[in-house]
């Protein structure tokens, strides 16, 4: 596919995507509005430095392409609607995009979609105005943001304007990994480990490449060279991967993460077409697997978020 097709384009919109060139969107994230509406936050202001939910950029440099189609991802993926289909991975932009006009074009979207909070009664005017000016980049929206050949160029202009960058990654590109460690480390480190083990991986992530557990295993071993903040997040689907905490646990002993998050999958967006909603674990039966974690990893349960039915565990 030579670029974001109109009929695709006009999906994200209705989802309130916005496109950036050639293959980067921004959308606003759901704690962002929560946060400004209402005073809640996300589990990640909560528990990591320097993260404001209401300053908070979402976006992904990679918006149609992934080496999975896992069962539980928001996203639209190819074959999700009929007759529209593309090549999901590998990663086929018509023209890559220069970083710099990517995280600009970010920005501007992300303001004009805040535009309107501003006259909501809600809304404090002054923590508006902050909102428009982001403090830091998630860059986790959707498809796997590492395929963008540029990303450790897009990660530095991040830095250069000190915007804090966490970076989530299905781990399947160990050699993109390797790269950040010597060029630009993100300021926090996500790899998601879909899977106690390979037959499960492959049920779940329904994986575009024929390697991808060698490869996830190969990131896992690489985590633990990085310098920056790392953690390893667990995506929770009863009747499918919530199960064999002690097989997570020797994988996640190879990573050394600073942080666990079992996180419990949420019955959302394109993920309504491929998974019942009774698929979605409870936050008491997330914190039933997060104890068993405990016990096999040695990490200790320190906080959870019921809202977003996930449980932070770390080190010490």
């Amino acid at each position: 596919m030579s670029t974001i097709i109109s009929q695709i384009r006009k999906i994200l919109e209705r989802q309130q995507y916005r496109l950036i060139g050639n293959h980067s969107c921004t959308k606003i994230c759901h704690w962002t509005k929560k946060s400004l509406k209402e005073g809640r936050v996300c589990y990640k202001e909560k528990w990591y430095k320097g993260v404001k939910s209401h300053r908070c950029l979402q976006l992904s440099t990679s918006t149609l392409w992934c080496s999975h189609k896992c069962l539980w991802c928001w996203r639209l993926q190819s074959g999700d609607r009929q007759n529209l289909k593309w090549r999901d991975y590998p990663f086929n932009p018509a023209k890559i995009d220069d970083p710099k006009e990517i995280l600009d074009g970010c920005i501007e979207a992300r303001k004009l979609l805040l535009t309107g909070f501003k006259g909501f009664s809600k809304v404090d005017v002054k923590k508006w105005k902050e909102a428009i000016i982001p403090t830091n980049v998630a860059i986790s929206l959707v498809g796997e943001s590492l395929l963008y050949e540029k990303i450790d160029e897009f990660i530095q202009e991040c830095h250069k304007r000190k915007l804090i960058t966490f970076l989530v990654t299905n781990g399947t590109l160990p050699e993109k990994l390797n790269n950040l460690i010597k060029s630009a480390e993100p300021t926090q480190l996500y790899i998601t480990l879909p899977a106690p083990d390979k037959r499960t991986y492959l049920k779940a992530c329904r994986p575009l490449i024929k390697d991808g557990w060698k490869k996830l295993n190969e990131s896992l071993e690489l985590m633990k060279s990085f310098n920056c903040s790392k953690v390893i997040r667990l995506t929770l689907v009863k009747g499918l991967s919530l199960k064999d905490p002690e097989k997570y646990a020797k994988l996640i002993l190879k990573a050394e993460p600073d942080f666990i998050e079992p996180k419990g999958f949420v019955h959302v967006g394109e993920a309504q077409k491929r998974l019942p909603r009774e698929s979605m674990p409870s936050i008491e039966e997330v914190k039933k697997f997060a104890e068993k974690l405990s016990d096999f990893t040695g990490y200790k349960i320190k906080d959870e978020d019921k809202a977003s039915r996930v449980v932070l565990l770390t080190k010490g």
